[in-house]
């Protein structure tokens, strides 16, 4: 009975196995290698409109497979890059391309890298140039306005001296 059932469940798995040998692969035929290199450049760089991040050489969804077969007749009816990059995105917008093309609506997304680098040497330069300042200042150990204090209160010649004998005018007055 247990060797009437391992062999039932080894030929259900030969089964599952030789199914899946079935799988259909795509087969595409070119008439030189400059055409197959264009095919295999535009399917990793257009993405797959219904897979969200995956190119279209990397799923087997239904769409994928259409927009394969349609970059394959098209590059075999010798169509430029750029005719095959305008098609694509006429009929599936910039989403499909991974590298968008620049255009007034992308003009922040390209230009992003560059301002946040600028933006961060100005800040750095800043932070920079505030700790030296404030290096300075704990040097030389007091402010511009304490060492004029300090000056003036070491300097008894800058004040003026009350003779004694004020003092004891004063107190005889009282």
């Amino acid at each position: 009975m247990c060797a009437i059932l391992i062999r039932l469940c080894t030929c259900i798995g030969l089964l599952l196995i030789s199914f899946s040998s079935f799988a259909a692969i795509e087969v595409h035929e070119f008439d030189n290698d400059v055409d197959r290199q264009r095919y295999q450049t535009f399917i990793d760089e257009m993405r797959c409109p219904k897979c969200q991040n995956q190119n279209l050489a990397g799923t087997n969804s239904p769409i994928a497979m259409d927009l394969r077969r349609e970059l394959e007749l098209m590059i075999k009816d010798g169509k430029s890059d750029k005719e095959i990059v305008d098609f694509m995105v006429e009929r599936y917008g910039e989403f499909i391309l991974y590298r968008p093309r620049l255009s007034p609506a992308t003009v922040l997304l390209w230009s992003a890298p560059v301002l946040l680098l600028v933006f961060g040497v100005v800040m750095l330069l800043l932070i920079v140039r505030k700790r030296r300042r404030i290096d300075v200042e704990e040097n030389t150990g007091l402010s511009s306005v304490e060492q004029e204090r300090l000056a003036n209160l070491l300097n008894p010649a800058d004040k003026e001296i009350t003779p004694k004998s004020d003092k004891k005018s004063n107190q005889e007055k009282k």
